[in-house]
C-alpha cells in the first residue's frame, strides 16, 4: 500500500529486558522531540483529560490527541519469534519507511507463532472488545483480527487514545489467558499507530485494513472473513454495525 497509512516506525527494547522483539532503536526520543517542535502545542484542557500529544514509552512514537482518527496495530507477544530472529532482524536496519513497513507487514502475514486468534473464540472474544464500547468512548471505523495481530481504525473522543487501547489489551489479554489456561503476556509490549491526515488517506487505510485476510491468502473475498469489519459494510461502503 502506498503512503504512509499503515507505517510501522521501529521498536524500541530496553537493554535491560531481553524480551522477543526487534532491537532497541536510539533515536526514538530525538524523534518525538522534532515532532512536537512542529506541531502546535498541547491544549492544557487535553493534557487534564489525559491526552499527550506526541509522546513516547520507550517502544514506539505515539500522538495522542482528541478528535483524531487513529489506525492502530497491535500484535500477540510472540507474533516475532526470538527463535525465528534472523528471519525478522533485518527489517529493522532498513531505512526506506516503505521499505521496511512493506516487509514488517508481509512478515505479521506470514503468521509466525502459535497464531492463538485462530481460535474462534479468542478471535470473537477481540472483536466483541472493539465493537462493545463504539459510540460511546470512540467511533470504530474499521477492524480486522489476524491470526497474530490486529488492525483497528477509531476516531478518539474524549477518551485518550492511549486508554481505549490499554483497555483493549488488558481486558483481552486476561480474558484470553484464562481460556488458554496460561499465564504472562498475551499482547507484545505496546502497539503501532498512524493518525489519519485526510479523506484519502482514511479510505486507503480501511481498503488495507478489510482487505489484510485477502492479502494474506486466508479468504478470497474480504467479507468472508468472519472477524472484520467488510462484512459489515452495505453497496456504497457505509459501515452498517447491527444494533
Amino acid at each position: 500500500m502506498k503512503g504512509q497509512c499503515c507505517s510501522i516506525p521501529l521498536v524500541n527494547q530496553p537493554h535491560n529486558r531481553r524480551r522477543p522483539g526487534p532491537p532497541h532503536n536510539p533515536g526514538l526520543r530525538e524523534l518525538v522531540e522534532g515532532k512536537r517542535r512542529w506541531s502546535s502545542p498541547p491544549n492544557p484542557d487535553d493534557a487534564k483529560q489525559g491526552f499527550r500529544g506526541w509522546h513516547e514509552r520507550g517502544y514506539l512514537p505515539h500522538r495522542d490527541e482528541p478528535g483524531l482518527t487513529q489506525f492502530v496495530t497491535f500484535r500477540l507477544a510472540d507474533s516475532f519469534p526470538e527463535s525465528l530472529r534472523s528471519e525478522w532482524v533485518h527489517f529493522f536496519k532498513i531505512e526506506d519507511d516503505h521499505e521496511r513497513q512493506t516487509e514488517l507487514e508481509a512478515y505479521l502475514d506470514k503468521g509466525r507463532g502459535e497464531c492463538q486468534l485462530r481460535r474462534a473464540d479468542l478471535a470473537q472474544l477481540v472483536e466483541n472488545n472493539f465493537r462493545r464500547f463504539s459510540g460511546a468512548r470512540y467511533e470504530l471505523r474499521a477492524w480486522v483480527v489476524m491470526p497474530n495481530h490486529v488492525h483497528v481504525l477509531f476516531k478518539v473522543g474524549t477518551v485518550p487514545m492511549s486508554e481505549i487501547v490499554g483497555a483493549w489489551k488488558k481486558h483481552t489479554g486476561r480474558l484470553a489467558n484464562k481460556l488458554l489456561g496460561k499465564q504472562g503476556a498475551f499482547w507484545a509490549e505496546d502497539y503501532f499507530d498512524v493518525f489519519m491526515r485526510d479523506r484519502e488517506h482514511e479510505r486507503q487505510t480501511v481498503h488495507y485494513i478489510e482487505n489484510n485476510p485477502t492479502k494474506a491468502k486466508l479468504v478470497l473475498d474480504p467479507s468472508e472473513w468472519p472477524w472484520g469489519s467488510a462484512r459489515f459494510r452495505d453497496d456504497l461502503r457505509n459501515l452498517r454495525l447491527p444494533v
